[in-house]
């Protein structure tokens, strides 16, 4: 679990955090949804240490990050991974190599460990034999597969995923939301996801934390977001085109 104390975050005079308390459960999807410049991405910088926090504390079961000496962050940093908005693969290596990486970064087993490791979590992902091809060679879809599978080769106890359904279309989108609650509960993950995909809202958002304008505004699961009577997060709900899906939920 992860939990958030009253946490705050300044930039020059403008308060981007304001005490915000929230939790991510351990084995669950945890998303948190918002605006653009409500403050999510700032959090999730704060979560996974590109950023400190001004006031308030970030607890890895019970280890508050900020105040670990820099052997005991690093030791923290490798139960984490990290599927960024846009892939984030390195044109120049292959696939391969990519999903290794933070295994040559992170961890001192032997070549052939990295190799078995790198073809287990791409046969995870449904991407078996792709290990020498380049990123340019991949689709969209393919391309997020892979840092997912990126992600997870390390283990991690804490999955952290911006906007992971960024520029995908819709059916797309659906499978690596679908992939990515499945190796939640698989490899029981705490698993962090920034989106404003209303589609992965009603889907995948087995606790849903809604930030506005720094706030925390609302706290909920996937099964009463469409219900609140919440208008904060209403306002922010039904500005979005419904899908049939979403429709028929209401």
């Amino acid at each position: 679990m992860i939990e958030v104390k009253d946490v705050t975050k300044v930039f020059g005079e403008k308060t981007v955090l304001n005490h915000i308390n929230t939790a991510f459960e351990k084995g669950k999807v945890n998303l948190v949804i918002g605006r653009s410049g409500s403050g999510k991405t700032v959090l999730m910088k704060c979560l996974v240490g590109l950023l400190s926090p001004n006031d308030g504390e970030i607890l890895y079961d019970g280890r508050n990050f900020h105040n670990l000496n820099d052997k005991d962050k690093k030791k923290l940093r490798a139960e984490m991974g990290m599927l960024f908005q846009g892939a984030a693969l390195f044109d120049s290596m292959t696939i391969e190599d990519n999903v290794m990486f933070p295994l040559d970064m992170l961890t001192e087993q032997s070549y052939e460990e990295k190799i078995a490791r790198a073809n287990l979590c791409l046969e995870r992902v449904d991407l078996k034999g792709s290990n020498k091809l380049f990123p340019a060679e991949l689709s969209g879809g393919m391309k997020k597969r892979a840092a997912i599978a990126r992600a997870i080769a390390c283990n991690p106890s804490y999955l952290f995923c911006d906007e992971p359904n960024s520029g995908l279309d819709p059916k797309t989108s659906l499978l690596i939301d679908d992939l990515i609650i499945d190796i939640t509960h698989e490899y029981n993950i705490t698993t962090v996801v920034n989106t404003h995909d209303l589609n992965s809202v009603i889907t995948i958002g087995e606790t849903i934390s809604y930030i506005y304008q720094g706030d925390l505004a609302w706290r909920g699961n996937k099964d009463n977001v469409l219900t609140s009577d919440n208008k904060l997060l209403n306002s922010f709900i039904y500005a979005q085109p419904l899908t049939q899906k979403i429709r028929d939920l209401i």
